[in-house]
């Protein structure tokens, strides 16, 4: 293991927001957002947009240092690396308020750091963490929970807050499914460092890889870091998802998020699941689920199994405005 080097796991944050709905403005809601304004934000917390795509839904920016989706009424932006992503709420919340929009939600959520001694302030430990979180919320989202999530392997826990104001509660059909992978097949990582200067380099990667194979009806949105890393967004409808890929050995790292439904073919979710494993063929595998349904988790395991990987993991907690929210951990069969 490398004495220090690129942290590849992200903290991510997301914030849910309502307004009058006699107000032509929620429409587009946080949509209307200026990029000057955006890029502001995103100074503080030390990254910036490097792409960007969108539709009739929602506008999806691949970051320096990961991702960002803004939603009329939400918006989820997850950054790696040492980037300061808590300094975003404040500014986030103003930004809102000048549209009429009302914060009502919190979600916060990262793994275990691989190199925990070099995050600056706050992000040295959870609990300091979460002040800072409760410290830039208003008191209307007063039901609030924070808690680490264990698991049979060391280092490998899930850290969780969620806030609420009791009153506004996240569609309760859908799902998010959040994966990380570490120790990733050394052959295939190779496929992530940049070998030419062409502004196609980015689509080579993901088709060496097989990315683009993992939901094909997506709109790629995606970007070549140098000398070597890859982030893409997908864009189906109003379902985003998310890989990022920090390939150095030593400390590979991989992850990828989408978004699903109850109602969905589970076997398409599986199948999606499997796929996006698959790729990077990592020796282990972190998976945090959180849904209104308990029963979201178990498609994960599905996957998980067919790709001849065993749970060594389960640990499942009920947070206020997010629901379950379940962490497993997963290994090659063979190891114990």
């Amino acid at each position: 293991m490398a004495v220090s080097g690129f942290e590849g796991f992200e903290k991510r944050l997301e914030l849910h927001f309502f307004g009058h709905h006699n107000d032509p403005t929620v429409t587009m809601g946080l949509r209307l957002i200026d990029f000057d304004s955006l890029n502001q934000v995103l100074r503080v917390v030390q990254c910036a947009v490097v792409s960007a795509v969108g539709n009739h839904f929602f506008d999806a920016y691949v970051l320096s240092e990961s991702s960002l989706f803004v939603y009329p009424t939400k918006i989820i932006i997850k950054t790696c690396g040492t980037t300061q992503l808590l300094k975003s709420i404040r500014p986030l919340i103003h930004l809102a308020s000048d549209l009429g929009l009302t914060l009502c939600g919190c979600r916060y959520t990262r793994g275990s750091f691989i190199f925990p001694e070099s995050q600056p302030f706050p992000y040295v430990n959870f609990k300091q963490e979460v002040i800072c979180i409760e410290e830039n919320l208003p008191d209307t989202l007063c039901f609030r929970k924070a808690s680490v999530m264990p698991s049979k392997l060391p280092s490998y826990s899930w850290h969780a807050f969620s806030a609420g104001d009791g009153e506004h509660f996240p569609a309760d059909d859908t799902f998010t499914v959040e994966v990380c992978m570490t120790e990733l097949d050394r052959v295939m990582a190779r496929t992530f460092f940049k070998t030419s200067h062409d502004s196609a380099a980015a689509k080579g990667m993901a088709e060496l890889a097989g990315i683009d194979g993992i939901n094909p009806r997506a709109i790629v949105c995606d970007f070549e870091f140098d000398p070597c890393g890859y982030s893409m967004n997908g864009v189906d409808g109003d379902r985003y998802s998310t890989i990022h890929v920090t390939p150095e050995d030593g400390f590979s790292y991989a992850s990828f998020e989408c978004v699903g439904s109850v109602y969905d073919d589970q076997d398409g979710i599986v199948e999606t699941l499997k796929k996006a494993v698959q790729v990077f063929k990592p020796a282990t595998v972190s998976v945090s689920t959180t849904s209104l349904h308990r029963e979201a988790w178990t498609t994960v395991v599905r996957a998980m199994e067919l790709l001849g990987l065993k749970c060594r993991s389960f640990v499942m907690d009920e947070f206020p405005a997010a629901g379950t929210v379940v962490f497993q951990t997963f290994t090659a069969a063979r190891r114990k």
